[in-house]
């Protein structure tokens, strides 16, 4: 009882700015995009391992389930919870680093924008990122978010160790000892328990050099195999509208008709840092690769909500010429671009890319109009390609679809009933999908 008592003593005193996404005078919790909220009846967020462990305790004695709010950034009802909701941004920082294996042991609510600086001291990088780099660590291993580059995999990939605090209140370590039950933790979904602590395989120090170019569609498809085979990272947005760039806040030359067009992200390679050599050219910039990767600042991109579809690699061209003729012919009112990136398989078994290199289709409906029909469609055309979503995006997934296209569900199925096995950590969109 001492427990409850302090716990919710403390979720009284908190604040809006305290606990990220929440109306603290309505005590309900919302994601950034505006499109999902939770109802707890009980919030928290933990200054330490300890009050997290406590927490989650109590929670699990008073019969609620449990949900981890990261930074918010997903557009699926990952988060929804009507028991405790917990918030471990105060759980942030290096703890430890091996220089020479190249590990780093952080914890779990460490905002990747500051990880970048903080391995830069030691010599170190991430080794690959998205254009983002709001959210925090264990959000985007449990979901594996990505960026761009055919042979680089998402977040989940970099994990070799986890601390979490399973199902029935215990810590549990989770390391390469145990293979199976880390390939089931590494894109998690935050249903094997709360992560406290994840030990990542980082890269040495390295330089980017971003290449922007400006094409027409035709001229990406003749350009798509060399570009995949001669870049670390290589993506892309094509355009509908001569609007569509502004949409995403790119920066194309001023006048250019853009319909039909094509804004080209291209990073040759990892280069050696070198403080003399940086850019600021708009098309042409240098720098550290921390510094390079995030682009965008969802603060002021945040009016579309996004479905984010990975479709087997060597189909990747089949399916965005699909996706390029659908919004063209049948929907030529949406305006906001067709995002196209590339990653490597994995071996996780609940990754989007597990077990085969994939493209990365990603569109977006706009806030405050009825956009869903729209991503209905496009998810009856990605069908057909076998295509799995990312799961933080906006996704129409049921489990009989589930079981077909992840070949290692079972697997996943197997460790999550051993670690949770009363189903503490499953909302209702999660409990929909595994159990």
């Amino acid at each position: 009882m001492q427990n409850k008592e302090i716990i919710e003593h403390k979720t009284k005193k908190m604040s809006q700015t305290q606990f990220k996404g929440l109306d603290s005078d309505s005590q309900v919790w919302r994601n950034w995009g505006g499109n999902v909220e939770a109802h707890p009846v009980r919030i928290f967020k933990p200054i330490n391992e300890e009050e997290a462990i406590t927490a989650v305790r109590s929670a699990i004695r008073d019969g609620l389930t449990i949900r981890v709010a990261g930074s918010g950034h997903s557009f699926s009802p990952l988060v929804t919870t009507d028991g405790l909701l917990m918030s471990l941004s105060e759980l942030h920082g290096i703890t430890s680093i091996d220089t020479e294996r190249r590990r780093v042991r952080v914890r779990a609510g460490t905002p990747l924008r500051d990880l970048g600086p903080l391995l830069w001291e030691k010599g170190l990088a991430l080794t690959n990122q998205g254009n983002i780099d709001q959210q925090e660590i264990a959000g985007v291993v449990s979901t594996a978010t990505h960026g761009s580059g055919i042979n680089m995999g998402s977040f989940s990939s970099m994990v070799r160790w986890i601390k979490l605090i399973d199902g029935t209140g215990e810590v549990v370590e989770i390391g390469e000892d145990h293979p199976q039950k880390l390939l089931a933790a590494r894109t998690s979904m935050g249903a094997l328990g709360v992560i406290l602590e994840l030990e990542l395989e980082v890269s040495d120090a390295y330089d980017l050099q971003e290449v922007i170019t400006f094409l027409t569609w035709e001229e990406i498809q003749d350009k798509w195999e060399s570009y995949l085979m001669e870049n670390r990272h290589f993506s892309f947005f094509w355009c509908p509208h001569d609007m569509s760039p502004s949409l995403y806040n790119l920066n194309v030359p001023k006048g250019t008709p853009f319909a039909d067009r094509v804004y080209v992200k291209r990073y040759p390679g990892a280069l050696t840092p070198d403080e003399s050599a940086r850019s600021e050219q708009n098309v042409r910039r240098r720098d550290r690769s921390y510094r390079i990767y995030p682009d965008q600042d969802p603060g002021n991109i945040a009016s579309f909500h996004e479905l984010e579809y990975f479709v087997p690699a060597k189909r990747g061209l089949e399916a965005v010429s699909v996706a390029r003729e659908f919004m063209l012919m049948k929907h030529p009112d949406k305006l906001y671009p067709l995002e196209v990136r590339f990653i490597a398989a994995e071996d996780s078994y609940m990754s989007p890319s597990y077990g085969r290199e994939s493209t990365v289709l990603s569109i977006s409906g706009k806030v405050g109009t009825d956009y869903m029909p729209y991503l209905r469609e496009f998810d009856a055309l990605m069908e057909d390609f076998d295509a799995r979503p990312h799961w933080g995006k906006i996704h129409f997934l049921n489990r009989s679809r589930l079981e077909r296209i992840y070949p290692a569900l079972d697997k996943f199925l197997e460790v999550r009933s051993e670690l949770d096995p009363n189903g503490v950590f499953l909302n209702k969109h999660l409990r929909s999908l595994f159990i």
